[in-house]
């Protein structure tokens, strides 16, 4: 029993319980924890091939209550002898290894999280190719917070595709602040529907026959490759009313058979067919996810499974870096971290490069910032599966060092450009093409495209992999 008198809090839960999850384990018995949307722990114990007595028992429940306190369950310790769904709940696919405990312990230990919200960042996969054997690149662009331009890069870094011969799709998926269909193709030549009305009627039945895709009239110089848009917001149709913010306070509710994530895949990948439909007859070669910004189940659903690739857009403030240390550490503690970090790559927003602000001296502070944040999803931060195991097929630990450019770490570099600031499209229509837009992106064009481009079941590497 523990003699603390001041309470327990949040932060200091989750450690506590795998404190004495691991040291059931221990002993010999597999564990599972699972934390409630309250924050609450329960332990299930595999006893069924080790039966326990009741002293046992009795010691386990009372270390989890006087430690816990308020976060424990009505329900503190379980054994799977009693469960009639031990097998399906003890193998729950939502349950995350403890990645942090020693290898070789006699026990294993999983976490089972149950939140209303942000779930999704903890499961992590990379979309499949085609059934024909195609890859479609899947690229989401993301920034923890908003103002970094990264609805504009989508904009310029879309056309700059096109104009390699690329078919390229981009789906607005910054639903609170759409901006990235009426950017590309103007508010008059935006499609009747757009992603959020695929969300909600998906959510009462089929969504098909909605128009969410059009092609803008953008023709590259080379007359081959293809623009099209999907916004969140459509144009609506004549003579009714168009209810936006009705429809977006229901769309990320969790119906039975029909969870949000699910729905927003569904959406991604119905603008894809719609783009298979049209005079091409091909699907999109790249799909461009403009994300909503900040600790957001859009985001989370974008960059843990919709993408293959991730920008993950910033400046070097303590802000940037709070939010970024927030999202990595929750992506450790669930056990993501070989995982997510082969989507990743920072991109270094607005740089300055002028007589008082030195673009080298700025890129090699957001460098440094950067490898502090990532060294938490690197191996000299977590046991690599790898080491001490003998196993040959497990991959090689992965530790970039600070100055390797081919690290998710490494900065691609956007410039500042104030001639950005406050630019109308709808007045300026050739503004990509102007100098000082393509000063301010040919670094960025020029890293990006190759890594978009290439094969995610290859992506990887970095010299700490050799």
């Amino acid at each position: 029993m523990s003699s603390r008198t001041s309470p327990v809090r949040f932060d200091e839960a989750r450690p506590l319980a795998l404190s004495l999850a691991r040291a059931v384990a221990d002993q010999g018995f597999d564990v599972l924890l699972v934390r409630d949307v309250r924050g609450r722990f329960t332990l299930i114990v595999d006893d069924r091939d080790r039966p326990v007595d009741d002293e046992w028992r009795g010691h386990r429940h009372a270390d989890l209550t006087g430690r816990l306190g308020p976060y424990v369950t009505g329900r503190p310790l379980v054994l799977a002898s009693e469960l009639f769904t031990a097998d399906s709940l003890l193998a729950s696919p939502r349950a995350v290894p403890d990645v942090l405990r020693p290898p070789g312990g006699a026990g294993r230990v999983r976490l089972l999280e149950n939140t209303v919200v942000g779930e999704d960042w903890a499961r992590v996969s990379t979309p499949a190719p085609e059934a024909d054997g195609t890859v479609t690149h899947r690229t989401a662009l993301y920034g923890f917070k908003g103002g970094v331009g990264r609805t504009t890069a989508t904009a310029v870094l879309a056309r700059h595709l096109v104009d390699r011969g690329a078919i390229v799709l981009v789906v607005d998926l910054d639903l609170e602040s759409p901006g990235a269909g009426a950017l590309l193709t103007g508010p008059d030549r935006l499609p009747r529907h757009g992603i959020v009305d695929h969300l909600v009627e998906a959510a009462v039945g089929p969504a098909e026959g909605l128009e969410i895709v059009t092609r803008t009239d953008y023709s590259p110089p080379s007359g081959f490759g293809e623009l099209w848009v999907a916004p969140a917001r459509g144009r609506g149709t004549d003579g009714v009313p168009y209810a936006y913010v009705d429809k977006l306070n229901r769309v990320y509710a969790d119906l039975p058979g029909s969870s949000f994530a699910d729905r927003l895949a569904g959406a991604v990948r119905a603008c894809e067919n719609a783009v298979a439909l049209g005079d091409s007859g091909l699907r999109p070669d790249v799909v461009l996810l403009d994300s909503r910004a900040g600790i957001h189940d859009v985001a989370a659903v974008t960059i843990s499974r919709l993408c293959d690739l991730a920008l993950l857009f910033g400046a070097d403030n303590a802000q940037t870096w709070a939010g970024y240390g927030d999202l990595f550490t929750a992506w450790r503690t669930s056990g993501q971290a070989r995982e997510i970090r082969e989507k990743l790559r920072m991109v270094a927003s607005m740089v300055p490069d002028s007589v008082h602000h030195s673009m080298d001296t700025y890129l090699d502070s957001f460098r440094a910032r950067a490898y502090e944040c990532f060294a938490m999803l690197y191996d000299d931060v977590i046991p690599a599966p790898a080491r001490g195991t003998g196993r040959a097929d497990l991959p090689e630990p992965f530790s970039p060092s600070l100055t390797d450019d081919s690290a998710p770490h490494d900065p691609l570099p956007i410039l500042f450009e104030p001639g950005l600031i406050g630019l109308d499209p709808g007045t300026s229509p050739h503004w990509q093409d102007r100098a000082f837009v393509r000063a301010a992106y040919r670094d960025f064009l020029a890293a990006v495209t190759p890594l978009i481009m290439a094969d995610p079941r290859l992506r990887g590497g970095g010299e700490g992999t050799r």
